[in-house]
């Protein structure tokens, strides 16, 4: 049982969230200099981020989900009978990656979800020795394992079939699986890494990927989206254009009922950084061995072990904030991913809105 006595974030979400009028008294009314403006109010959306709202923020929600909508491509191509052997091979991943069968940066565990690289692994939230979008750069050659032949047989091959993708298009393989009231908060692929399309395939269970939320923290709260995405069992979903690279994308806990994974396929750039030999987080072949050593976990080595209820901690998200005294986070407004990512100026486009980046 998580801590307070929740054993599902859905619950402590539910509890912990205002009713809507709630946020009604947190508005304070401001004067626009400017002419025919109308009326612009604030209010705080967390500790270290403030957020404007005009009266026509409406229609400009409305105009970003068309073009967000607009972007995404999604085919049904895998059968009920198809997703149950490809479900088989993620419990077979999931009990190798328990018996600590996998090289060190395979497997990256978190609260209610855990990640598997193939192909191509990269640092990311707390592993940057900076912060920020931008910052994040692949693992050298050989530090995760290779993307297992199923995926392949089974997924790739099928996708590229149904011109879903280019043969040899794709490097790179992560396989996210969470268990229910897990998530993943607002962030875009990073640029630098990762070539355009992003697509991902559906298993276990029916979701939805929502675009533009903000994530809030102390307590736990996740706003209105702009565009929500349903995604179903066996559904293939290709992210380009707007939706990959100009509004972030997540998945909120109250959207994982049951336990689903999502396998997402991307290529990274050639140009894409890589860590040296003098990071901390890379060590060579002779300092160790190429298994990692079974981790301590309360889990067990079998596939049932995703439905356990985990410590609620969302990705220690607020711990990987930089540390600020409280006087200083209230005065610090968020910037719009682009403004802090000046070598993707090209892709800036104004849509009434600021995003505040968060961990892949």
């Amino acid at each position: 049982m998580a801590a307070g006595g929740y054993s599902d974030l859905r619950e402590k979400l539910k509890s912990m969230t205002p009713h809507r009028d709630d946020y009604k008294n947190k508005y304070v009314d401001g004067t626009n200099n400017g002419g025919g403006k109308g009326r612009k109010r604030k209010y705080r959306e967390s500790d270290d981020d403030e957020y404007e709202h005009s009266d026509d923020s409406a229609e400009l929600r409305e105009q970003e989900a068309r073009r967000v909508r607009s972007s995404i491509l999604q085919k049904n191509i895998f059968s009920p009978e198809e997703c149950a052997l490809i479900e088989e091979k993620i419990d077979e991943v999931v009990a190798k990656g328990e018996a600590g069968l996998y090289r060190e940066h395979t497997v990256d565990r978190a609260p209610l979800r855990n990640k598997y690289f193939f192909g191509e692994g990269y640092t990311y939230g707390a592993q940057l020795e900076k912060r920020g979008p931008g910052q994040e750069r692949l693992y050298r050659k050989g530090e995760v394992d290779e993307i297992p032949s199923w995926v392949h047989e089974l997924v790739i091959e099928r996708l590229v079939s149904n011109g879903v993708i280019p043969e040899g298009f794709v490097n790179s393989a992560v396989i996210n699986d969470y268990q229910p009231g897990g998530c993943i908060v607002s962030h875009v692929d990073p640029l630098h890494i990762f070539a355009r399309p992003i697509v991902s395939v559906s298993f276990f269970s029916d979701s939805a990927l929502c675009f533009g939320c903000r994530f809030q923290f102390k307590p736990i709260r996740v706003s209105e989206p702009v565009f929500v995405l349903p995604v179903r069992r066996g559904s293939v979903t290709v992210l380009s254009g707007y939706a990959a690279d100009d509004i972030t994308h997540c998945i909120r806990p109250q959207d994982i009922k049951e336990r689903r994974a999502v396998i997402i396929l991307r290529k990274t750039r050639p140009d894409a950084p890589r860590l040296d030999s003098d990071s901390p987080l890379s060590a060579s072949s002779a300092e160790r061995p190429a298994p990692l050593k079974a981790k301590r976990s309360h889990r067990k080595a079998d596939p049932d072990a995703a439905h356990r209820p985990r410590v609620l901690e969302m990705d220690k998200e607020e711990n990987r904030h930089p540390s600020l005294s409280r006087h200083r986070r209230h005065s610090i407004r968020s910037e719009n991913y682009w403004r802090r990512g000046q070598d993707y100026d090209k892709h800036r486009e104004t849509s009434g809105r600021k995003v505040k980046m968060r961990r892949h």
